[in-house]
């Protein structure tokens, strides 16, 4: 694909780490009442979670499961059962029961990139349907946060989802995962705020010696860039937004905030302390800033490291240790601390935070006690405006080389498609219908034929 020289200046600006500061820069003296403010947040599971084992069948499928899953399945006993549900969650993930309990929390089945609808039969008659390199990392990651699944993507879906939502609301999108694809829009990019510490100059402080304050001249310079062409032009807009808002980011990120007290274990009460915890918290501050903001719709992307386990996702006994024991732990901990903290200010049916991933895993675990790359998964969705006791989307066949199945190892044709699932919580934040087609690509196919968003929320 050939990229134009806007396209080319776009993604540069769009990968800065401090790119887009000027987000904070739409102020308004009033902010918006609670019944119009919507903020999403994305939390990516980079690597490929497993989400046969985030959410599994307590019915008679279980023995099905087992028989599947080989040497990475978690028997009945050690599960966390949902009520009213044949579905339970990790061990785990206990933290996520109460949120369950009371409504708080929906679960999507078997999601995962789609160029069209497609059957195990379609998938080996027709080639020209299936998404382009699927269980390769970067590929669908690209098709994940860009929803393009047969061709290159330059700008992601929170971008695109912010550009149109400029002309109708005051929204900010913000990273606390970097700089990526999601993120990047046709007009808009991210703020990237760190999980720890606060924004600046390093080492470039204005006072002290001559070599800094050359420093920083240089800098200044650079950010006076008019009349010097496209790219220095881009370049100087994001720094003078950038640093023009650091002072206001570092007031809300690092200043004391009741949003903290609610990010402890609830079995020891001890201070969570991991990564995707940080980040959450970091999120729960802005959004209690949004008064001093004046945003009323806010797009946040989160990111969890670490579920590549081709081998030690389990440990031993009942399979319910290990590292992806560990990192399901940490997330269910910090997803229900972060809602627990949005209740505690009266925004808990306003925001909506969701789970994405690479791709599902294989049904069947290896022989290093691991599963490998797949398509379909699981996934969850958590705020108090969901459907209660919702379960979406069709669990597959669990027989190796099923119905479903394209392999003999449990790689499951997806039941629900990106756009249907993310175009759900897309609409439920704000985008129009006319704006659905910008937002999300392939969006005629999804919005027609029986096909559509999911029923997520409540009516």
């Amino acid at each position: 694909m050939t990229l134009s020289r806007r396209d080319f200046v776009r993604l540069a600006a769009g990968t800065g780490a401090m790119a887009a500061m000027s987000q904070l820069g739409r102020m308004s003296a009033m902010a918006a009442p609670n019944g119009s403010y919507r903020a999403m947040v994305g939390i990516f599971l980079f690597g490929g979670n497993d989400g046969w084992n985030m959410v599994i069948p307590t019915d008679a499928r279980h023995a099905a499961y087992l028989a599947a899953r080989g040497s990475v399945g978690i028997k009945a006993p050690a599960l966390t059962p949902l009520t009213n549900a044949s579905y339970a969650l990790h061990p785990a993930m206990a933290a996520l029961r109460p949120l369950w309990d009371e409504g708080s929390l929906a679960l999507v089945l078997n999601a995962g990139t789609l160029f069209a609808p497609l059957t195990k039969s379609t998938w080996q008659s027709r080639p020209d349907l299936r998404p382009t390199n699927l269980m390769s990392h970067a590929d669908e990651q690209a098709h994940w946060q860009g929803l393009r699944a047969r061709d290159v993507s330059i700008d992601g879906f929170m971008g695109r989802m912010t550009d149109r939502m400029a002309s109708t609301a005051t929204p900010s999108m913000i990273s606390l995962a970097g700089s990526n694809l999601a993120t990047i829009g046709r007009t808009s990019a991210a703020l990237v705020l760190p999980s720890t510490g606060t924004l600046g100059r390093s080492g470039y402080s204005g006072a002290g010696n001559a070599a800094n304050q050359a420093k920083n001249a240089a800098i200044d310079a650079l950010a006076n860039g008019a009349g010097y062409g496209a790219m220095t032009e881009a370049t100087a807009r994001d720094i003078v937004g950038a640093y023009g808002q650091a002072t206001t980011a570092n007031a809300i990120i690092s200043a004391t905030s009741a949003m903290d007290g609610y990010f402890v274990n609830p079995d020891t009460g001890a201070a969570l302390t991991s990564d995707v915890a940080r980040q959450l918290m970091r999120v729960a501050r802005m959004i209690a800033a949004r008064s001093t903001l004046g945003h009323d719709r806010q797009t946040f992307l989160v990111s969890q490291g670490g579920f590549d386990n081709h081998s030690g996702q389990v440990g031993g006994g009942n399979n319910d240790t290990g590292t992806h024991a560990n990192l399901l732990r940490d997330l269910a901990m910090a997803l229900a601390a972060f809602h627990r903290a949005m209740q505690s200010i009266g925004m808990g049916e306003n925001v909506t935070a969701f789970t994405m991933s690479d791709f599902g895993r294989t049904f069947k675990g290896n022989a290093q006690n691991g599963t490998d790359h797949a398509w379909g998964s699981n996934h969850l969705v958590v705020g108090g405006n969901v459907a209660p006791g919702g379960i979406f989307g069709a669990y597959p066949d669990p027989v190796l080389g099923g119905a479903n199945d394209i392999s003999n190892e449990g790689r499951f044709v997806p039941a629900v498609a990106q756009e249907e699932y993310i175009g759900a919580i897309a609409r439920w934040h704000g985008v129009s219908e006319a704006d659905m087609p910008y937002v999300f690509p392939n969006w005629s196919t999804w919005s027609g034929g029986g096909r559509g968003p999911l029923g997520l929320f409540r009516a």
